[in-house]
């Protein structure tokens, strides 16, 4: 598949995504991308400023898009809630939703609003929650998919989820990799859960490669620059090969649900998307249960599904 690119996406149009984290890097390709093959793009970022610089440049580089801003923290359970309602009442149906904002490397422990370890409260469960509460919309779209966005360091021996918050130790890189854990798990059960409901709902994680995005934001200096002079020219990709696994998954025929994918070259950097291994941690399907109800319990959030 290393001849996979932008331009082999399907016509969009007709379509609605939502893209999270799209103020920037790989988000904000991904969103761009998506317009350009025709769907209508909500640009999401937690500044409402940023959320409508991005939107207004994108619809500059793509000539006839539709494309919105609209605030979303997913650091804030209450603002999840009111940026589903707003996407309610616009009451169109939602094929796509691309689960990518992120944080990393966060350097000390801290919490959202709503009490939740940060790196885990937005990486994971800010996604589970805004996911649930699109799930009315998206079981409304003949084909709708769900990609949620991990990292290759999902895994690593540092993706273990018994202290799920790091309430007994935290390390930084630790949090991010059991988070990008979460992300795979999540994507996979929620799989699950819609084949037992009967529902047609595609989902799927992908990891980017490496790329130096606003992800690194939270590293010490020294390790943003390393990433950005010496790592990435060796290993990594720039941002718009990294976005091509979530338009991959996002739109191209055949991809497998509950899969995941991620670039397919030496040392799955530079490459075409395709499949890539999962964790071995996902081997035991008990793990993705026990984070799903724990993630119901901490966010109060229950999917619905129809009665079959």
């Amino acid at each position: 598949m290393d001849s996979w690119t932008a331009e082999d996406m399907p016509d969009l149009h007709g379509r609605l995504a939502v893209v999270t984290g799209a103020t920037g890097g790989i988000g904000r390709v991904t969103a761009r991308e998506l317009a350009r093959a025709g769907a209508e793009v909500v640009v999401t970022g937690r500044d409402p400023g940023r959320a409508r610089r991005a939107a207004e440049e994108v619809a500059g580089e793509v000539p006839g898009a539709r494309v919105r801003p609209d605030l979303l923290d997913l650091a804030d359970l209450a603002g999840i809630t009111g940026f589903a309602h707003r996407m309610e009442h616009g009451d169109r149906p939602l094929d796509v939703l691309v689960n990518n904002a992120g944080v990393m490397a966060v350097p000390e422990r801290r919490t959202t609003k709503d009490g939740f370890e940060y790196t885990m409260g937005v990486n994971h469960l800010g996604h589970y929650a805004l996911t649930g509460r699109l799930l009315p919309l998206l079981l409304r779209a003949p084909d709708p998919r769900v990609v949620t966005v991990s990292a290759a360091i999902a895994r690593s021996p540092m993706a273990e989820l018994s202290d799920l918050q790091s309430a007994r130790s935290y390390h930084p890189m630790a949090a991010y990799a059991k988070s990008k854990l979460a992300n795979v798990l999540f994507a996979l059960e929620l799989q699950r859960r819609a084949d037992a409901a009967g529902a047609t709902l595609t989902s799927v994680a992908v990891h980017p490669g490496g790329s130096a995005t606003g992800l690194q934001r939270y590293a010490p200096r020294p390790l943003r620059f390393l990433a950005r002079v010496a790592l990435e020219p060796l290993i990594g990709h720039d941002v718009a090969e990294a976005a091509l696994p979530s338009l991959y998954a996002a739109t191209a025929a055949g991809v497998q649900p509950g899969g995941f994918y991620g670039p397919t070259g030496r040392f799955e950097q530079r490459g075409g998307p395709g499949p890539v291994e999962l964790p071995a941690q996902t081997a035991d399907p008990d793990l993705g249960l026990r984070l799903w109800e724990a993630s119901e319990a901490l966010t109060h959030v229950a999917y619905r599904w129809p009665r079959r």
